[in-house]
């Protein structure tokens, strides 16, 4: 009986602890929505779904992962396409005029590193 007690609370600590970074991780990502949300009820930048539109003319893919983030007063999307033969393409795109500042994948290097 007793080694079950231990077992049971090793798996309840093991999972109580491993479910913290998740919770900061979704945390990061709430706060992402909230900032770009807010820069574009202010005026700041376009919408996601402008970004995507523009991107999508010379880079095609699914969005598989998007982050918004401010980097010296420079508004930035960077997001990562599973492009149609299956690989991934990192984006980086100015968040006011949709215009990408860097692209990177497989066979693909655009802008500044």
């Amino acid at each position: 009986m007793r080694s079950f007690k231990t077992a049971f609370l090793v798996v309840v600590f093991a999972a109580t602890t491993s479910i913290f970074p998740l919770l900061s991780f979704a945390d990061s990502e709430r706060d992402d929505h909230d900032r770009a949300r807010k820069a574009l009820l202010d005026g700041k930048v376009l919408s996601l779904r402008d970004v995507l539109d523009k991107v999508s003319r010379d880079f095609p893919g699914e969005p598989v992962e998007i982050e918004f983030e401010e980097d010296d007063g420079l508004y930035l999307y960077e997001i990562k396409l599973l492009q149609p033969a299956g690989t991934i393409l990192k984006l980086e795109v100015d968040a006011v005029n949709g215009e990408v500042l860097k692209a990177k994948g497989r066979n693909i290097r655009y802008g500044k590193e």
